[in-house]
């Protein structure tokens, strides 16, 4: 497959250049996985998961956290009660309310 780069365009040269880079990406990703599987097969032949020979744990997923506080004059908003405090918990709060007073129950 030959492209005549010299008729392309500079926007044209620029989208093949970040296609050929997701490309490259994807292979790299793709072969990568098919050796990680690879491995794991001729662990598990072998009576060993692939974890116990390399020492590495798994890495475990943690489920998102439940929403814990709601919004009074919006019940589509919540917030779990982690990290900075969205604006209308500083507004229930500056209007002198309390967190609890937010709780889902």
């Amino acid at each position: 497959m030959k492209i005549d780069l010299d008729a392309m365009s500079l926007k044209e040269l620029k989208e093949l250049n970040a296609q050929t880079a997701r490309a490259i990406a994807n292979f790299k990703k793709r072969k990568k996985q098919q050796a990680i599987s690879a491995l794991e097969e001729q662990a598990k032949a072998l009576g060993f998961s692939l974890s116990d020979l390399v020492g590495v744990a798994p890495v475990r997923k943690r489920k998102p956290a439940r929403a814990k506080y709601a919004n009074p004059a919006n019940s589509g908003e919540t917030w779990t009660g982690r990290g900075r405090k969205p604006r209308w918990v500083e507004a229930v709060l500056k209007a002198g309310k309390s967190l609890e007073s937010l709780l889902i129950r």
